[in-house]
């Protein structure tokens, strides 16, 4: 009698990169809702600085440190000020594309749920600016807070009332740092490097300018956390089928024992 071996079960293969001409045109398409949905929030400016005041207001009450200590660091020279500036407008989409065109690169199921979480948030945050639209801290005059765009440059935004392509009503809650903070735990999660929690560093230094230039309020970034978390609740991430430290490396499956069918008894 001939003694043969049966093959294990194959392991489960990695999940597969979705089609890249779905994703591009899925991305494309959630940019083009939002940017209309800024536009459908614009022209309260009545309600706006209403709620710019109540805010505002509402911050000294709980006795959130001011916007202005940050501020001030920013106004020692023209210098750093231009930098937090050029920061503000340059960093904010380049790092969330790189973000998510490493992880679909790189970590296909991270992606999935990265972009996932990422829609939930930015749906989230429209729904939010159409219901409270909000004034930043640079247009309301009760803050004494400099607008360091247009002082120091560079501007991403024109003059409220000429702007057609932003809404400058909505400071809350703030996808500047929302969507830090996700690369920062996006690639924390996905990644084994030992340095990997200094990403962090990314939505620390968008916090500080966003509110060093003034475009947003503390309360903006806790309004960003609080609804990111509410998406990671929901939204799980894969389960790491491969270590990575710096490189892939290949997950061993231990040997099962070979079952022997046909052998004499």
């Amino acid at each position: 009698m001939h003694a043969r071996t049966e093959p294990a079960e194959a392991e489960p293969g990695a999940i597969a990169r979705p089609p890249l001409v779905r994703e591009l045109l899925l991305v494309a398409g959630l940019f083009l809702v939002y940017k209309f949905g800024r536009q459908l929030a614009a022209g309260h400016t009545a309600e706006a600085f209403h709620n710019a005041h109540r805010v505002w207001d509402l911050e000294r009450t709980v006795h959130l440190p001011g916007e202005g200590s940050v501020q001030s660091l920013l106004l020692h020279g023209d210098t750093l000020a231009h930098l937090a500036n050029t920061y503000y407008a340059t960093v904010h989409f380049p790092a969330t594309v790189a973000f998510l065109v490493w992880l679909y690169l790189r970590r296909p199921a991270h992606y999935v749920w990265a972009r996932r979480v990422l829609a939930a948030l930015t749906s989230a945050a429209l729904l939010t600016h159409l219901l409270f639209p909000l004034a930043p801290p640079r247009m309301l005059a009760a803050t004494g807070l400099v607008d360091t765009a247009r002082t120091y440059g560079p501007s991403v935004y024109g003059p409220p009332r000429t702007d057609h392509l932003s809404n400058q009503f909505a400071a809350m809650p703030s996808l500047h740092f929302g969507w830090a903070l996700m690369v920062a735990i996006g690639l924390i999660v996905a990644t084994r490097s030992r340095w990997r929690r200094l990403w962090l560093l990314h939505p620390l230094l968008t916090l500080l300018v966003i509110v060093g230039t003034a475009n947003h309020y503390w309360l903006d970034a806790l309004a960003a956390t609080a609804l990111l978390g509410l998406a990671l609740a929901v939204i799980h991430p894969p389960h790491r089928t491969v270590t990575t430290a710096g490189r892939a490396q290949e997950k061993l499956v231990p040997a099962e024992e070979p079952v022997l069918v046909g052998a004499a008894r």
